[in-house]
C-alpha cells in the first residue's frame, strides 16, 4: 500500500468502490491522511525512516525525498508506540494497547518478547544487544527483555514517573524523560538507580543521542526541540514546531527527524539553524465522531485535536489540540444548546465548552469508557458509558453529582436529542437505537436488527440515518413505517479494534446537513465524506 502526498487519485478510487443509492453521490470533503496518528520513529542502518502508529496498528516506511509512505509491518502485529533497530538488524517495537513487544529478526522471523504488560511504550538497545522497555500511562516500570524471546521480561525498577522515549548514552547509562515529573533522568540499568539530569520542561516526551554523544530532547507540550548538556542540565532551544511532538530519531549522518501525532507528520529538523521541513502530514489525525453546528460548521473529534471543517470546501481549522489545550484525546463530540461536549473514551474524560472557548475548561475524569456526551436544554449532561452499559446524567455544573439515568444497555454509543424528555442512543453491541426518558430512565427500542450501529442523525423527514458499521453501510430507517433504505454501502468505516480495546474503538460519526446531504467520518481513510443528495 502506497500513500503519496497528492492523494487525489486515491480519493477517486475510494468513491468508485463505495456504492450509493440512486438518490446520493459520494464525494470526499477532506483529503486522506497517511497514518492513524503517528508516534515512534527510527532510522535503520540502511537509512530507511520507519514510523509507528498505535491506532493504525502499523509501522510505516517514509521516503525522505518524496514523503511517500508504505506499510512496513501491518495490523495487527504492527501496532507501534516506539521502535528501534538493534545492533544485529533486529527491529523491535512496543504494542502499547496490546501490552506486547514484538521483534522482527533479519531473516523475517517474528518474535513476541513480552506480553501481558499494558502500556508498553518505549524501548532502546545497547550497543552489545541488550534490550530495555518501559510501561508508561498504563503502568510505570522498566524491564529488560530477552531478544531471543525465550525468557520473560525482568523488571528492573518501577515508579519512576513515566520514563518515556529513551536512549543509551556514550557512558552506557539510559537517558530518558520523566513525563509526569517534567524532568530528564539518567538510569543505571545494572544498579537500578536513577538521577535527574535536567529539569524545567513542560512535558518532555523523548530523547536521543547523536553519533557524537550530544543529547537532544523533544517537549510535546511546548512544541520544542532542545539540546541538553548531560553534565550540568543546561538546555539550548534548537527548533520549534507545533505541540504534540511525540518522538525523534537521528540517521547515520545525524540528520534529525521528529513526529507530531496531532498533524500525522514526520518532520526533518536542521539542528544548526532550527529550520523544519515537513516530509509528510495529514489534515486529520484519526477522524472520530463528528457534529454539526447551527451555522453549518462541522466539528471533528480527531483524538489528538478538535477540528472544524467547512463542508463546502473542506477547509480545516484547528480549534484545540492535546497538550497545547486542555483537551484529553477526544473521540466523541456533540453540539447542542450552544455547547460543545466532548468524550474521551480512552481517557475516561468528558468536557463541555462554549463554542467560542473550546479547550479552555478542564476535563472531568472517572467515567467508564465514555463514548459520547450531550448537553441538554437545562444544562445537565448525558454521557454514554460503553463498557458499563449505562447512561449517566451529570447535574448542571456539578460534575460530582453523577447518577445512572439508565442501565442494562448493550454498548451504548452515540447520543441524539429527541423531544425535551427524550434522548436517543445507539446500542453498538445490541444492534439497536433506543429512546430513553430523561426524567424516568424508561427505555424503549426504536429500531432493532442493526449491524453495530454507531453515529446517527434524524432528518427533517423524521427518518433515522445510521452508520451500520458492522455492515459498512449507512441506512435510513422510517420509524413510522419500518421502511429501510441503504443509502450507501461498502464504505471505508469500521477500523478493526485491538483485542483489548472496546469494539467501537474509533466511533464513526454521521450528521445530516441543512440541505439534506449526509456527512460521515471514515476511521479507515481518516477523512470526511459527503453523501450528496440529488
Amino acid at each position: 500500500m502506497k500513500f503519496a502526498r497528492n492523494a487525489a487519485a486515491a480519493a477517486t478510487i475510494l468513491v468508485v468502490m463505495s456504492a450509493c443509492s440512486d438518490d446520493y453521490t459520494q464525494e470526499a470533503v477532506t483529503e486522506p491522511s497517511p497514518f492513524h496518528g503517528i508516534h515512534g520513529i527510527t532510522v535503520t542502518k540502511e537509512g530507511n525512516i520507519l514510523a509507528g502508529s498505535v491506532v493504525g496498528r502499523a509501522i510505516y516506511e517514509v521516503d525522505r525525498d518524496t514523503g511517500e509512505t508504505s506499510i512496513f509491518e501491518g495490523p495487527p502485529e504492527g501496532m507501534a508506540d516506539d521502535l528501534e533497530e538493534g545492533p544485529d538488524g533486529t527491529l523491535a517495537w512496543t504494542a502499547f494497547l496490546d501490552g506486547k513487544v514484538y521483534a522482527r529478526k533479519p531473516d523475517g522471523t517474528l518474535l513476541t518478547l513480552a506480553s501481558g504488560l499494558p502500556g508498553l511504550n518505549s524501548l532502546a538497545w545497547t550497543d552489545d544487544g541488550r534490550l530495555f522497555a518501559t510501561q508508561v500511562f498504563l503502568g510505570d516500570a522498566l524491564y529488560e527483555l530477552d531478544p531471543s524471546g525465550e525468557n520473560p521480561p525482568r523488571k528492573i525498577m518501577s515508579g519512576m514517573g513515566g520514563l518515556n522515549g529513551f536512549d543509551f548514552g556514550p557512558d552506557g547509562k539510559l537517558y530518558g524523560p520523566l513525563w509526569f515529573k517534567k524532568q530528564i533522568a539518567r538510569v543505571d540499568v545494572d544498579t537500578a538507580s536513577l538521577e535527574v539530569v535536567a529539569e524545567g520542561f513542560a512535558t518532555p516526551a523523548a530523547v536521543n543521542f547523536t553519533s557524537k554523544g550530544d543529547l537532544y530532547a523533544v517537549d510535546t507540550e511546548a512544541g520544542r526541540v532542545y539540546r541538553v548538556n548531560t553534565n550540568n542540565g543546561e538546555k539550548t532551544l534548537v527548533a520549534e514546531a507545533a505541540p504534540a511532538i511525540d518522538n525523534l530519531a537521528f540517521d547515520s549522518e545525524d540528520n534529525l527527524y521528529i513526529t507530531n501525532m496531532a498533524d500525522n507528520a514526520v518532520i526533518a529538523v536542521d539542528t544548526e539553524n532550527g529550520e523544519t521541513e515537513t516530509l509528510v502530514s495529514g489534515p486529520l489525525a484519526v477522524a472520530g465522531d463528528i457534529a454539526i453546528s447551527g451555522d453549518g460548521d462541522l466539528y471533528v473529534a480527531d483524538l489528538f485535536a478538535i477540528r472544524k471543517v467547512n463542508p463546502a470546501d473542506g477547509k480545516i481549522d484547528e480549534v484545540a489540540r492535546v497538550w497545547s489545550s486542555r483537551i484529553d484525546y477526544p473521540l466523541g463530540i456533540s453540539v447542542q444548546n450552544g455547547k460543545v461536549a466532548v468524550a474521551a473514551l480512552t481517557a475516561g474524560a468528558v468536557q463541555v465548552f462554549d463554542t467560542t472557548g473550546i479547550g479552555s475548561s478542564e476535563p472531568h475524569h472517572g467515567f467508564t469508557t465514555p463514548v459520547d456526551a450531550l448537553v441538554l436544554y437545562d444544562g445537565s449532561v448525558i454521557i454514554s458509558e460503553y463498557a458499563r452499559g449505562a447512561l449517566v446524567r451529570v447535574a448542571n455544573d456539578d460534575w460530582d453529582n453523577r447518577i445512572d439515568l439508565a442501565t442494562g444497555l448493550s454498548g451504548p454509543a452515540m447520543l441524539m436529542p429527541g423531544d425535551e424528555n427524550t434522548v436517543y442512543v445507539s446500542e453498538n453491541l445490541g444492534g439497536r437505537i433506543t429512546s430513553v426518558n430523561i426524567q424516568t430512565g424508561e427505555k424503549s427500542v426504536v429500531i432493532d436488527d442493526l449491524a453495530a450501529p454507531e453515529g446517527f442523525d434524524i432528518g427533517s423527514d423524521g427518518r433515522f440515518v445510521i452508520a451500520e458499521v458492522g455492515a459498512k453501510r449507512i441506512t435510513a430507517v422510517d420509524t413510522a413505517t419500518g421502511e429501510r433504505e441503504i443509502i450507501a454501502a461498502r464504505l471505508p468505516i469500521g477500523l478493526e479494534a485491538p483485542e483489548n480495546a472496546p469494539p467501537i474503538f474509533i466511533p464513526t460519526g454521521v450528521v445530516i446537513a441543512e440541505n439534506g446531504d449526509i456527512l460521515y467520518s471514515s476511521d479507515i481513510d481518516v477523512r470526511i465524506y459527503r453523501l450528496k443528495k440529488g
